[in-house]
């Protein structure tokens, strides 16, 4: 046993060493090799947490929203659908809602417009976003202008602005009173923007909406899972395009790792030979290889999984964030709640520790069995 621990000391004692004699290109390959997983865990990590961060989100969504439908466009829907379709069994409530999209010609912006039943929203005041705050360099207490469908500009009163920790879905917002709305977008009494449905038992959804379309065919019944369905495609094929984009880097560094690896220098594989002339075995410099392989393809994943989660978690993905957010004036602001799927870090490590250690196995074994005396001449 004391034998096998002090040969198993030696083995790593000589891996050290061997990686310090030659750290110039030891240092030049850990660092290309940290880069290119930093850039895919980034897109990994960012984009797994903003499915998530859309997934919680949306859990406080309408079950169900049912819109009217025009040539194939939404339009205002009769609020007297109401009725009609709280008649059906299984619906415990229907709620109109009014919310529209105003276009801001000063900063060049699209405002979500939002009708809520708050006591501070009275008419003439409204609640703003933070992002819109800061475009506008507005806070509570100043007035913004809107223009009405009439072509008349009114003023309302920012009475409060939400945090930034509410950014992903506020960022454009404005809350506003129902007067106000229907005065802006000219919406009449008696209609609204949509409807939102609560059902008993969430089982019967699709029966409910296929009751609500046989019962009104101008109308689109859209499900929450419909919408979250929506948001993972998007983020994928965001994530997937800026893959798309990286993969030449990581083919690049896929060569030039498979190169550096698989091909033995004249001075390695004399180092070989002097230590099979000197009494080591050819399992003892394997084992001797695929610690160094191990030691310099583990230490780039972990350094480049650290810095991946310091850029996605603490600096919201500062480098490829319009890639994946999409253009638009009004960026939310907001920190990204950590989430990481184990799958995907696991996936991530096959990919790049595991191909590098074994493709440094293979070349040491081939110089490994060759007689000491020809490898050393």
């Amino acid at each position: 046993m004391a034998t096998w621990i002090e040969r198993h000391r030696n083995i790593l004692d000589f891996t050290l060493s061997s990686l310090l004699r030659r750290k110039r290109k030891n240092a030049a390959l850990v660092s290309v090799y940290t880069l290119i997983v930093f850039l895919l865990a980034s897109v990994l990590f960012f984009t797994y947490a903003l499915r998530k961060e859309a997934s919680i989100l949306l859990i406080g969504a309408p079950e169900m929203i049912v819109q009217k439908l025009v040539a194939g466009r939404q339009e205002p829907i009769p609020v007297a659908y109401i009725e009609q379709i709280r008649a059906i069994r299984g619906v415990s409530s229907v709620q109109a809602r009014l919310w529209g999209y105003y276009y801001d010609p000063v900063v060049g912006a699209n405002y979500t417009l939002m009708v809520a039943e708050d006591p501070d929203l009275s008419p003439g005041g409204i609640a703003v976003g933070e992002g819109l705050a800061r475009i506008r360099l507005a806070a509570a207490g100043d007035t913004i202008e809107f223009m009405t469908y009439r072509g008349v500009t009114i003023e309302l009163e920012i009475r409060k602005t939400f945090s930034s920790e509410s950014g992903l879905v506020s960022s454009d917002l404005v809350l506003i009173s129902e007067n106000d709305f229907r005065e802006v977008f000219g919406v009449q009494t008696h209609y609204s923007t949509d409807l939102a449905v609560t059902v008993r038992n969430p089982k019967e959804l699709p029966t409910i909406a296929l009751k609500v379309a046989e019962m009104l065919p101008d109308t689109r019944q859209i499900l929450r899972e419909e919408l979250l369905r929506t948001y993972d495609a998007i983020f994928n094929w965001r994530g997937g395009i800026l893959l798309a984009i990286l993969m030449g880097a990581v083919l690049a560094f896929i060569i030039f790792a498979w190169d550096k690896a698989s091909g033995l220098s004249m001075e390695e594989k004399r180092e070989i030979g002097i230590l099979k002339a000197v009494g080591w075995e050819t399992s003892d410099i394997i084992r001797m290889k695929f610690w160094e392989g191990l030691v310099v393809s583990l230490s780039s994943f972990l350094m480049g999984i650290l810095l991946a989660y310091i850029h996605v978690f603490f600096t919201s993905f500062m480098l490829f964030e319009p890639v994946l957010k999409g253009w638009a004036v009004l960026y939310p602001q907001f920190k990204i709640t950590p989430f990481i799927d184990g799958a995907q870090v696991a996936s991530l490590f096959f990919l790049t520790v595991v191909p590098y250690t074994v493709a440094t196995i293979i070349p040491s074994w081939r110089a490994a069995v060759v007689d000491p005396d020809s490898v050393m001449r």
